[in-house]
């Protein structure tokens, strides 16, 4: 009826909409309020609240513009001051004079202290990464290299998450134009410094930085004296301690220890969060290469996890291949993805499958018949040397050896006599496997409840209305901003 749906001017107005929403806060605004949170934390001494300003601004960093940050430089450092000579410099100059005004901002202005060092290094973290989110490698290097400067002169427990973190985007911004060794020596100082400091944090973070600028260039026995002579600590950060376990299998693998590199992996990427879908893929891309040396096959759902199918496609028909025991397909698979292979770092270690394909091979062979002459043992494992046969009994009597087929070589007539298989559970191994299941588990627990923190008194001190809605929004914050904050760490 179009009675009902046409209005003039004469018809009474209709009732008032309900009001609209607020318009959202400037990017301006919101850095303000991240300073204000900074200052809180310094003068109350309480690192929780620099923890928090730190995520408010990962998930911030997306929207910030050249004027955002010169307009915020403005506000929180003295004009006369040389870090604000050296920062604005650094921020480049936008054409579009247009500021982001705070139409939406509060009545009350915010202000903070100025000559705080935790603002100062704020300011820094803020302008390095805006340039390195810019792709201006060469302001965000000298950038980085003041605010390390700078931080030398400090030692602030309040200032070392702001620290930490600046260590990471140094150490990143020189990987990013290729110049890793030039910072080695700095960053060992640093750690050096961060020892004397009782700085647990940056300690943390920077024999991170340090094993993987060793693992960079394959210095792998420079990166285990270093790790096995760094102080250890119970880890404050979660990222911190996957990159930690990451690298750490990395070493053990090319030391050829692979029990304890596989774990290592293994925990470093059950520990790593969902949406560091990246480092993810390359600590399963290393254990599936592990677990393969270590003669096991992993299951197809490895393969299968959501978000990495097409990445470790590869590894999947190198693991098939490796299952057959065909080396022929196996040589395909290693031609056809040489090149993933060798971005991966992991080539040299695919080199070393070829013994455990033929040991593969060798063990079907010897389950699918009881006497075989070693010509034509050689012939099923495609051996392409000049004496295929030789070849063949040096390796049928390194496998007897080390006790992965049973069986007898008959040198006079060349033959492999394999013998009956017997019952398994009439052996040890279903008790050794039931055993390392539980030791797995009830070390996964132990974990847990370590994991598990209480504040401090809290069975003394009943906790009062304002600190109860204070922790439950910090609470929120931490959730809302956990995604984007594990996303940028790895």
């Amino acid at each position: 009826m179009p009675e009902d749906v046409q209005m003039n001017d004469s018809e009474p107005q209709p009732a008032a909409p309900p009001p609209a929403a607020a318009p959202a806060l400037s990017t301006l605004h919101h850095l303000k309020e991240i300073a204000s949170v900074i200052e809180a934390g310094s003068l109350s001494k309480e690192v929780r609240r620099i923890s928090r300003a730190v995520r408010l601004t990962i998930a911030l960093r997306r929207r910030l513009a050249a004027r955002d940050v010169s307009a915020f430089l403005a506000f929180a450092l003295p004009a006369s001051s040389e870090a604000y000579a050296r920062l604005t410099a650094l921020v480049p100059k936008e054409d579009d004079t247009e500021m982001d005004v705070d139409a939406a901002a509060p009545i009350t202005q915010i202000s903070i202290k100025h000559g705080l060092p935790e603002i100062e290094i704020y300011c820094y973290l803020l302008v390095l990464i805006f340039l390195i989110d810019q792709k201006k490698y060469d302001e965000a290097k000298a950038c980085a290299t003041a605010s390390i400067a700078r931080l030398k002169n400090l030692n602030r427990r309040t200032v070392d998450v702001l620290a930490s973190r600046l260590y990471f985007y140094y150490s990143y911004v020189y990987e990013l134009t290729n110049s890793l060794a030039e910072i080695r020596g700095n960053l060992l100082a640093l750690h050096r410094m961060a020892t004397l400091h009782h700085d647990e944090l940056g300690q943390e973070t920077l024999l991170n930085l340090l094993l993987r600028n060793y693992l960079h260039y394959n210095l792998y026995d420079q990166a285990e004296k270093l790790r096995s002579k760094a102080p250890r600590f119970e880890a404050h950060s979660n990222q911190q301690f996957c990159r930690y376990l990451f690298y750490l299998g990395k070493i053990r693998t090319i030391q050829l220890e692979y029990t304890d590199a596989k774990e290592s992996l293994l925990q470093a990427a059950r520990k790593a969060p969902t949406t560091a879908r990246g480092f993810r893929i390359q600590c399963n891309k290393w254990a599936i290469i592990v677990r393969l040396l270590l003669g096991e096959i992993p299951e197809r759902t490895v393969f299968m996890q959501k978000g990495m199918k097409k990445a470790l496609t590869p590894y999947f028909e190198l693991t098939n291949a490796v299952r057959v025991g065909d080396l022929e397909l196996f040589r395909a698979v290693a031609d056809k993805f040489a090149s993933t292979f060798s971005a991966d770092r992991t080539r040299n270690l695919i080199v070393r499958l070829r013994h455990n394909v033929i040991r593969t091979g060798l063990r079907n062979i010897s389950i699918s018949y009881s006497r075989i002459s070693l010509a034509d043992i050689a012939k099923k494992l495609r051996l392409d040397s000049e004496n295929p046969v030789a070849d063949a009994e040096s390796i049928v009597a390194k496998a007897i050896r080390d006790g992965a087929i049973d069986a007898t070589i008959d040198h006079a007539n060349g033959w492999m006599v394999s013998k009956e298989t017997g019952d398994v559970y009439s052996t040890n191994e279903p008790q050794i496997a039931f055993n390392s299941r539980i030791a797995f588990c009830l070390n996964m627990h132990n974990e847990a409840v370590k994991a598990m923190r209480f504040p401090p008194n809290s069975h003394k001190e009943k906790e009062s209305a304002e600190k109860r809605r204070e922790r439950l929004q910090q609470e929120e914050e931490l959730a809302k901003h956990m995604a984007e904050e594990d996303d940028d760490d790895f």
